[in-house]
């Protein structure tokens, strides 16, 4: 399944619903990026939004904060969000994109590559909070995909680790965190 703009946006709703749900005394919870905890992976997923948003526009990428989140995590996040969204539809998914040290790139592969890091974060987030950690099958799919296709062991590291091998009827998104390095 390729992703499209209407599968990232679906991306993008299901972490901010899950963001939304995450409770004040949940804040210092460990996640399953295990150098964060639940406030430092939700100010990350911001950033994350902010960085993918200068890849769109070509404006300077933003420099990182300690803070983007503030206490109304919910509303950082959908500003964020709504700065990528209008920023995708302001440049469109065709064509390719000039992308750092990956050259010029297909628009198609970043708008998986915002879609899938926006899954797995949701995922990580409702995972360390106890929130349901199956979502929209499509984003699942699309972006199990477009990690199969594109995330080559170079580029894992810290947010993305090695794969951990998990049994075929592992649920969709237990498949996708285990593909990006988490143990579901």
């Amino acid at each position: 399944m390729a992703p499209t703009l209407d599968l990232l946006e679906r991306a993008l709703d299901q972490t901010g619903g899950i963001i939304a749900r995450v409770r004040p005394e949940q804040a210092s919870l460990p996640t399953p990026c295990t150098d964060w905890d639940v406030r430092t992976l939700v100010n990350h997923t911001v950033q994350d939004l902010k960085l993918f948003k200068s890849m769109v526009d070509g404006a300077d990428r933003p420099a990182p904060d300690d803070n983007l989140v503030g206490q109304d995590w919910g509303g950082a996040y959908n500003a964020a969000a709504s700065a990528l969204r209008e920023a995708w539809q302001q440049r469109g998914e065709d064509g390719t994109m000039q992308l750092g040290r990956l050259g010029e790139m297909p628009a198609s592969w970043a708008i998986g590559q915002h879609m899938a890091d926006i899954a797995v974060h949701g995922w990580d987030i409702a995972r360390a909070t106890g929130q349901p950690t199956e979502g929209d099958p499509q984003v699942g799919e699309a972006s199990l995909d477009w990690g199969r296709q594109s995330l080559k062991p170079e580029f894992r590291g810290q947010t993305f680790g090695a794969e951990v091998k998990v049994p075929d009827d592992t649920a969709l998104y237990g498949r996708l965190a285990a593909f990006f390095g988490r143990t579901p």
